[in-house]
């Protein structure tokens, strides 16, 4: 059984005028693919019956803040528009074992900082779904 450290997880952003890897400034990371589940319970069940709905995903980023050119100046006006964001586990090419997940987000807010004195600025982003996710290996 293989596992995974992640140590150089691979994050970009292109809102079509600009792409932005913002590999270097990821702290930590993490995204959610889930679906609804829609109750389809019939008389005579004895249990509670379910299918899947509406998929959703989300990318939760904690990022090394950067006021010069990489994180503040990208995030601020990414606010209320679509992007497409890419995230591997690692930033070598896609394969079977570093797996590409690509799917056009919105971003509803950006704190630029919130942090106690003496200690590292950082901003914590949530990427939402605007459009499918995609996972491709090649």
């Amino acid at each position: 059984m293989a596992t995974t450290v992640l140590t150089n997880a691979f994050v970009e952003v292109d809102d079509t005028v600009t792409t932005t890897n913002l590999s270097g400034h990821v702290r930590s990371l993490t995204l959610n693919y889930a679906a609804d589940m829609i109750e389809d319970t019939n008389m005579g069940d004895n249990t509670r019956q379910r299918i899947g709905g509406l998929k959703d995903w989300s990318v939760e980023l904690e990022l090394a803040q950067d006021f010069a050119a990489t994180v503040d100046p990208i995030l601020f006006d990414l606010v209320g528009t679509t992007f497409t964001v890419t995230i591997r586990p690692d930033s070598a090419v896609k394969s079977t074992t570093n797996p590409e997940f690509t799917g056009t987000g919105i971003l509803e807010s950006y704190p630029p900082f919130g942090n106690p004195v003496g200690e590292l600025a950082t901003t914590t982003v949530t990427i939402q779904a605007a459009g499918d996710l995609q996972r491709s290996t090649s």
